[in-house]
């Protein structure tokens, strides 16, 4: 009874000092982290987001290296008291070397993610591939991972790597969409049709900011603040706008219409003299631009011509069009330049001859 009751005190102990070990290890964790963040404020830029990015890569697999530490602890303690036997051990190598592998490929996911998405804004490369790299990646990691395990385990990997030809085929044809969209993101990142951040106009007239150019599909944000959604295949086969591309400056037309009595040649001058204001005091105009006109159509009420301005992007089109036309028509109502409304002429003669000839019947 007494070597029993002491082999249980000493058992106590044990997992006592087992979360104790924990414990520590996991201010050790905490203390280290801490330690990279002190360390990412005080360099420089480029030295503080590599800090930055390890702290969070190493988050989760410090984590898991306490639980590989802590299996470790458990498999000594087991052997002390020996209450072992060759199923527990070989059951606890195998979690063990799993653990570690896993805690590897996952440091090395996080610290592929985490830098992609922390330099994506200093490469253009690099921002229009992250998505598509970074799913590729993970599913790469995770194989590997996979097949690493499996042969820690004593499996055979051979003949699943042989496999691997004959039911990739079976793979393929059942995710065939899915496979079909992959390659036509790869094909949109490689192309350059579209990039990140580029405003487009798609087949359907939709019109928005490219959010993202994932996997499976690419995600657009039209200007009311929602997401369309198109599949990378669908994309990549339509007739889209590009109004980002080769260049965000855009050519901005304004319809005016003037009254047949107007001396155009006064029209003109003074269209243009709104115009080069307005491109240079309006935040959106481009000042380097030299506007111009162009009358083009007797219409039945007006004489219509064209104001050609240019603006920095297409969505700041609306605010130049806006600021010029109320400029514009105020310099018309200070030169006696009339903006003519439309004309309807009705024939009495041809009205009443109808009127006559309803009564007589």
């Amino acid at each position: 009874m007494d070597i029993s009751a002491g082999l249980d005190q000493k058992q106590l102990v044990a997992v006592g000092g087992l979360l104790l070990a924990v414990v520590v290890l996991f201010l050790i964790k905490r203390l280290v982290l801490v330690r990279l963040k002190e360390k990412a404020r005080s360099e420089t830029s480029s030295m503080s987001g590599m800090y930055r990015v390890l702290v969070l890569s190493l988050n989760a697999p410090l984590s898991l290296t306490i639980w590989v530490i802590f299996l470790l602890l458990v498999k000594s303690v087991v052997s002390v008291f020996q209450l072992d036997d060759e199923r527990t051990l070989t059951i606890l190598n195998v979690v063990i070397e799993s653990s570690i592998i896993i805690t590897l490929f996952l440091f090395l996911e996080r610290f592929s993610t985490y830098s992609l998405r922390r330099y994506k804004d200093q490469s253009s490369l690099v921002k229009n591939t992250s998505a598509i790299a970074g799913g590729a990646l993970r599913a790469l990691l995770a194989v590997l991972a996979i097949l690493i395990i499996l042969s820690a385990m004593g499996v055979s990997i051979t003949p699943i790597v042989a496999s691997l030809g004959i039911t990739s085929l079976a793979v393929a044809l059942a995710l065939q969409p899915t496979l079909e969209n992959f390659f036509s993101g790869i094909q949109l990142v490689m192309d350059k049709p579209i990039r990140i951040g580029d405003f487009i106009e798609l087949d359907s007239k939709e019109q928005g900011f490219v959010e993202k150019i994932g996997w499976r599909s690419t995600w657009v944000r039209m200007l009311p603040n929602n997401i369309v959604i198109v599949p990378n295949s669908k994309l990549s086969n339509s007739k889209l706008i590009n109004y980002y591309y080769p260049e965000r400056e855009l050519s901005v037309p304004v319809e005016v219409g003037v009254h047949y009595s107007s001396d155009l040649e006064h029209v003109e001058k003074v269209c243009l003299e709104v115009a080069k204001h307005t491109l240079r005091t309006h935040e959106y105009g481009v000042d380097t631009y030299e506007p111009f006109v162009l009358f083009h159509t007797f219409d039945s009420s007006s004489i219509n011509l064209t104001v050609m301005l240019r603006t920095r992007e297409y969505f700041n089109r609306f605010f130049i069009k806006s600021a010029f036309i109320k400029l514009l028509k105020k310099r018309f109502d200070e030169e006696g330049i009339v903006i003519p409304f439309p004309i309807a002429a009705i024939n009495f003669q041809q009205e009443q001859h109808q009127e006559q000839k309803h009564e007589q019947k």
